[in-house]
Protein backbone atom coordinates (compact mmCIF):
# COMPACT_ATOMS: atom_id res chain seq x y z
CA UNK A 1 0.00 0.00 0.00
CA UNK A 2 1.22 3.50 -0.92
CA UNK A 3 2.03 6.25 1.58
CA UNK A 4 -0.77 9.45 1.48
CA UNK A 5 2.11 11.33 -0.45
CA UNK A 6 3.17 9.31 -2.71
CA UNK A 7 -0.57 8.15 -3.41
CA UNK A 8 -1.88 11.90 -3.94
CA UNK A 9 1.13 12.39 -6.15
CA UNK A 10 0.60 9.35 -8.33
CA UNK A 11 -3.36 10.19 -8.32
CA UNK A 12 -2.54 13.80 -9.89
CA UNK A 13 -0.22 12.45 -12.25
CA UNK A 14 -3.26 10.23 -13.49
CA UNK A 15 -5.26 12.75 -13.56
CA UNK A 16 -3.11 14.99 -15.62
CA UNK A 17 -1.96 12.59 -17.95
CA UNK A 18 -5.70 11.39 -18.53
CA UNK A 19 -5.14 7.70 -18.10
CA UNK A 20 -7.40 5.41 -20.17
CA UNK A 21 -8.76 3.70 -17.96
CA UNK A 22 -10.12 6.32 -15.61
CA UNK A 23 -11.30 8.26 -18.56
CA UNK A 24 -13.23 5.13 -19.14
CA UNK A 25 -14.92 5.71 -16.04
CA UNK A 26 -15.49 9.03 -15.70
CA UNK A 27 -17.50 8.81 -18.99
CA UNK A 28 -19.50 5.57 -17.90
CA UNK A 29 -20.82 7.76 -14.94
CA UNK A 30 -21.07 10.87 -16.41
CA UNK A 31 -23.31 8.82 -19.24
CA UNK A 32 -25.27 7.41 -16.93
CA UNK A 33 -26.24 9.83 -14.54
CA UNK A 34 -26.93 12.16 -17.66
CA UNK A 35 -29.46 9.41 -19.15
CA UNK A 36 -30.75 8.76 -15.36
CA UNK A 37 -31.05 12.85 -15.00
CA UNK A 38 -33.18 13.16 -18.44
CA UNK A 39 -35.29 10.41 -17.89
CA UNK A 40 -35.86 11.35 -14.08
CA UNK A 41 -36.92 14.84 -15.54
CA UNK A 42 -39.10 13.71 -17.81
CA UNK A 43 -41.46 11.76 -14.85
CA UNK A 44 -40.83 13.99 -12.25
CA UNK A 45 -41.07 17.24 -13.65
CA UNK A 46 -44.76 16.76 -15.19
CA UNK A 47 -45.46 14.84 -12.08
CA UNK A 48 -44.19 17.82 -10.06
CA UNK A 49 -46.45 20.16 -11.75
CA UNK A 50 -49.96 18.40 -11.66
CA UNK A 51 -49.75 17.70 -8.34
CA UNK A 52 -48.63 21.56 -7.49
CA UNK A 53 -52.26 22.56 -9.33
CA UNK A 54 -54.49 19.76 -8.62
CA UNK A 55 -56.25 19.36 -5.53
CA UNK A 56 -58.17 15.80 -4.50
CA UNK A 57 -58.88 13.46 -2.15
CA UNK A 58 -55.61 11.97 -0.79
CA UNK A 59 -53.54 14.91 -1.92
CA UNK A 60 -51.79 15.16 1.70
CA UNK A 61 -51.27 11.50 1.96
CA UNK A 62 -49.72 11.81 -1.51
CA UNK A 63 -47.40 14.47 -0.44
CA UNK A 64 -45.56 12.32 2.53
CA UNK A 65 -45.70 9.57 -0.02
CA UNK A 66 -43.71 11.61 -2.21
CA UNK A 67 -41.43 12.86 0.39
CA UNK A 68 -40.60 10.03 1.94
CA UNK A 69 -39.64 8.74 -1.44
CA UNK A 70 -37.05 11.22 -2.02
CA UNK A 71 -34.82 9.40 1.06
CA UNK A 72 -35.10 5.88 -0.18
CA UNK A 73 -32.32 3.26 0.64
CA UNK A 74 -30.35 2.85 -2.37
CA UNK A 75 -29.09 -0.88 -1.69
CA UNK A 76 -33.14 -1.40 -1.13
CA UNK A 77 -33.54 -0.35 -4.88
CA UNK A 78 -31.06 -1.71 -6.10
CA UNK A 79 -32.36 -4.97 -5.07
CA UNK A 80 -36.25 -4.49 -6.10
CA UNK A 81 -34.07 -3.62 -9.30
CA UNK A 82 -32.32 -6.81 -9.04
CA UNK A 83 -35.39 -9.09 -8.50
CA UNK A 84 -37.16 -7.37 -11.92
CA UNK A 85 -34.27 -7.88 -13.94
CA UNK A 86 -32.45 -11.19 -12.85
CA UNK A 87 -33.75 -14.09 -15.41
CA UNK A 88 -36.28 -15.44 -12.52
CA UNK A 89 -37.90 -11.70 -12.27
CA UNK A 90 -40.27 -10.51 -14.50
CA UNK A 91 -38.21 -8.53 -17.08
CA UNK A 92 -35.28 -10.89 -16.66
CA UNK A 93 -36.34 -11.48 -20.67
CA UNK A 94 -35.24 -8.19 -21.43
CA UNK A 95 -31.47 -9.15 -20.34
CA UNK A 96 -30.09 -6.03 -18.27
CA UNK A 97 -28.84 -7.39 -15.54
CA UNK A 98 -25.23 -6.48 -15.04
CA UNK A 99 -25.42 -3.70 -17.56
CA UNK A 100 -25.24 0.29 -17.82
CA UNK A 101 -28.86 0.19 -18.73
CA UNK A 102 -29.75 -1.41 -15.62
CA UNK A 103 -27.93 0.90 -13.54
CA UNK A 104 -29.81 4.11 -15.66
CA UNK A 105 -32.75 2.43 -14.37
CA UNK A 106 -31.72 1.80 -10.87
CA UNK A 107 -30.78 5.57 -10.71
CA UNK A 108 -33.71 6.97 -12.71
CA UNK A 109 -35.91 5.59 -9.31
CA UNK A 110 -33.66 7.32 -6.73
CA UNK A 111 -33.72 10.75 -8.12
CA UNK A 112 -37.17 10.93 -9.89
CA UNK A 113 -39.19 11.50 -6.81
CA UNK A 114 -36.43 14.25 -5.61
CA UNK A 115 -37.27 15.88 -8.74
CA UNK A 116 -41.00 15.79 -8.30
CA UNK A 117 -40.93 16.62 -4.60
CA UNK A 118 -38.71 19.42 -5.36
CA UNK A 119 -40.47 20.77 -8.43
CA UNK A 120 -44.05 20.21 -6.81
CA UNK A 121 -42.83 22.69 -3.91
CA UNK A 122 -41.04 24.99 -6.56
CA UNK A 123 -44.58 25.08 -9.14
CA UNK A 124 -47.20 25.28 -6.08
CA UNK A 125 -45.65 28.62 -4.83
CA UNK A 126 -45.60 29.63 -8.16
CA UNK A 127 -48.94 28.44 -9.15
CA UNK A 128 -50.30 29.66 -5.79
CA UNK A 129 -49.06 33.73 -7.45
CA UNK A 130 -50.19 33.52 -10.75
CA UNK A 131 -53.89 31.30 -9.97
CA UNK A 132 -56.15 34.30 -10.52
CA UNK A 133 -54.58 35.11 -13.60
CA UNK A 134 -54.56 31.48 -14.99
CA UNK A 135 -58.80 31.40 -14.12
CA UNK A 136 -59.05 34.68 -15.62
CA UNK A 137 -57.76 33.34 -19.03
CA UNK A 138 -59.48 29.71 -18.84
CA UNK A 139 -56.37 28.24 -19.62
CA UNK A 140 -56.48 24.05 -19.73
CA UNK A 141 -54.61 22.34 -17.03
CA UNK A 142 -52.24 21.06 -19.45
CA UNK A 143 -51.99 24.80 -20.85
CA UNK A 144 -51.00 26.11 -16.48
CA UNK A 145 -48.82 23.46 -16.26
CA UNK A 146 -46.52 24.51 -19.41
CA UNK A 147 -46.81 28.12 -18.61
CA UNK A 148 -45.26 26.91 -15.14
CA UNK A 149 -43.00 24.74 -16.27
CA UNK A 150 -41.23 27.55 -18.26
CA UNK A 151 -41.86 30.37 -15.62
CA UNK A 152 -40.08 28.20 -13.27
CA UNK A 153 -36.89 27.05 -15.55
CA UNK A 154 -34.34 28.07 -13.91
CA UNK A 155 -35.48 27.13 -10.50
CA UNK A 156 -36.18 23.72 -12.36
CA UNK A 157 -32.82 23.60 -13.86
CA UNK A 158 -31.18 23.69 -10.27
CA UNK A 159 -33.82 20.73 -9.28
CA UNK A 160 -32.56 18.70 -12.09
CA UNK A 161 -28.67 19.54 -11.05
CA UNK A 162 -29.81 18.60 -7.68
CA UNK A 163 -30.88 15.28 -9.42
CA UNK A 164 -27.89 15.13 -10.85
CA UNK A 165 -25.47 15.47 -8.43
CA UNK A 166 -27.59 12.97 -6.43
CA UNK A 167 -26.90 9.88 -9.13
CA UNK A 168 -23.90 10.82 -9.94
CA UNK A 169 -22.84 9.91 -6.12
CA UNK A 170 -24.74 7.07 -6.14
CA UNK A 171 -22.86 3.59 -5.55
CA UNK A 172 -25.40 1.00 -3.00
CA UNK A 173 -27.83 0.57 -6.07
CA UNK A 174 -25.34 0.87 -9.18
CA UNK A 175 -22.96 -2.04 -7.51
CA UNK A 176 -26.00 -4.66 -7.15
CA UNK A 177 -27.38 -3.97 -10.48
CA UNK A 178 -24.23 -3.13 -12.63
CA UNK A 179 -21.86 -5.43 -10.77
CA UNK A 180 -18.59 -3.54 -11.06
CA UNK A 181 -17.69 -5.14 -14.43
CA UNK A 182 -14.89 -3.96 -15.19
CA UNK A 183 -14.76 -2.19 -18.74
CA UNK A 184 -18.65 -2.47 -19.02
CA UNK A 185 -20.32 -1.40 -15.57
CA UNK A 186 -17.70 0.34 -13.36
CA UNK A 187 -18.17 3.77 -12.59
CA UNK A 188 -16.32 5.83 -10.27
CA UNK A 189 -17.83 5.62 -7.16
CA UNK A 190 -17.74 1.83 -7.10
CA UNK A 191 -14.09 1.34 -8.54
CA UNK A 192 -13.39 4.34 -5.59
CA UNK A 193 -14.84 1.08 -2.87
CA UNK A 194 -13.22 -1.21 -5.39
CA UNK A 195 -9.95 0.27 -5.75
CA UNK A 196 -9.27 1.00 -1.87
CA UNK A 197 -10.37 -2.65 -0.94
CA UNK A 198 -7.20 -3.92 -3.02
CA UNK A 199 -5.47 -1.24 -1.39
CA UNK A 200 -4.75 0.65 -4.96
CA UNK A 201 -5.22 4.16 -3.34
CA UNK A 202 -3.99 6.34 -6.48
CA UNK A 203 -6.61 5.08 -8.53
CA UNK A 204 -9.10 5.49 -5.90
CA UNK A 205 -7.44 9.08 -4.80
CA UNK A 206 -7.73 10.28 -8.81
CA UNK A 207 -11.17 9.00 -9.33
CA UNK A 208 -12.34 10.74 -5.50
CA UNK A 209 -10.23 14.12 -7.56
CA UNK A 210 -12.62 14.06 -10.44
CA UNK A 211 -15.64 13.16 -8.68
CA UNK A 212 -14.69 16.48 -6.27
CA UNK A 213 -14.63 18.58 -9.39
CA UNK A 214 -17.51 17.23 -11.00
CA UNK A 215 -19.51 17.85 -7.57
CA UNK A 216 -17.78 21.81 -7.43
CA UNK A 217 -18.95 22.23 -10.67
CA UNK A 218 -22.60 21.24 -10.04
CA UNK A 219 -22.65 23.60 -7.38
CA UNK A 220 -21.31 26.59 -8.99
CA UNK A 221 -23.69 25.79 -12.01
CA UNK A 222 -26.69 25.34 -9.30
CA UNK A 223 -25.30 28.98 -7.78
CA UNK A 224 -25.15 30.20 -11.52
CA UNK A 225 -28.77 29.58 -12.07
CA UNK A 226 -30.01 31.14 -9.42
CA UNK A 227 -28.18 34.26 -9.73
CA UNK A 228 -29.29 34.20 -13.16
CA UNK A 229 -32.82 33.46 -12.40
CA UNK A 230 -32.31 36.80 -9.68
CA UNK A 231 -31.40 38.60 -12.57
CA UNK A 232 -34.58 38.19 -14.96
CA UNK A 233 -36.56 39.04 -11.96
CA UNK A 234 -35.29 42.00 -11.37
CA UNK A 235 -35.20 42.64 -15.59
Amino acid sequence: MQSMGEAFGLALSLVISGDADLVEIVFLSLRVSLIATILACAIGLPLGALIAIARFRGRHALLVVMNALMGLPPVVVGLLVYLHLSRSGPLGFLGLLYTPSAMIIAQTILIAPIVAALSRQVLEDLHGEYAEQFRSLCLSRAQIVQALLWDARFSLITVALAGFGRAIAEVGAVIIVGGNIDHLTRVMTTAIALETSKGDLAMALALGIVLLVIALGVNAAVQSVRLTAARQAHV
